[in-house]
């Protein structure tokens, strides 16, 4: 896509991913909008995602392609894939089975950081 309109308005798909081949994607639940966890996928993860409806990822760490739940079991069914105007993010919506975060909670957001400290900032749990 050669014009910012087109990426922004038009149809077609142009993912920006960063200098690393990724593109963030942020994980919620598709029936109360929670936010599960913040991933990224690379351009195979992507295409995986899309053509099998499970949700797939690519591992930093790792540096390799996984399917979430592979593993552990806590596997999420992709219901719904959104990208942001620029495309260079990504949002899915997934009926999650079992935790979606590895420390086996439902959410990796599970730590506050209360507003109007001053000094150092502690975190509140959930």
């Amino acid at each position: 896509m050669s014009s910012s309109r087109e990426i922004e308005e038009g149809t077609g798909l142009a993912l920006k991913f960063d200098a690393n081949g990724l593109i963030t994607c942020v994980t919620t639940d598709a029936t109360s909008g929670e936010v599960l966890m913040v991933a990224h996928m690379n351009d195979e993860a992507f295409r995986r995602t899309v053509e099998t409806g499970d949700a797939w990822y690519y591992s930093r760490s790792r540096q390799q392609l996984w399917r979430k739940g592979e593993t552990s079991g806590h596997t999420q069914r992709v219901r719904e894939v959104r990208i942001d105007c620029d495309q260079d993010a990504i949002v899915i919506k997934v009926e999650q089975v079992g935790p979606a975060c590895h420390t086996n909670r439902r959410s990796c957001f599970y730590r506050a950081i209360p507003l109007g400290q001053t000094g150092t900032i502690t975190l509140k749990m959930d």
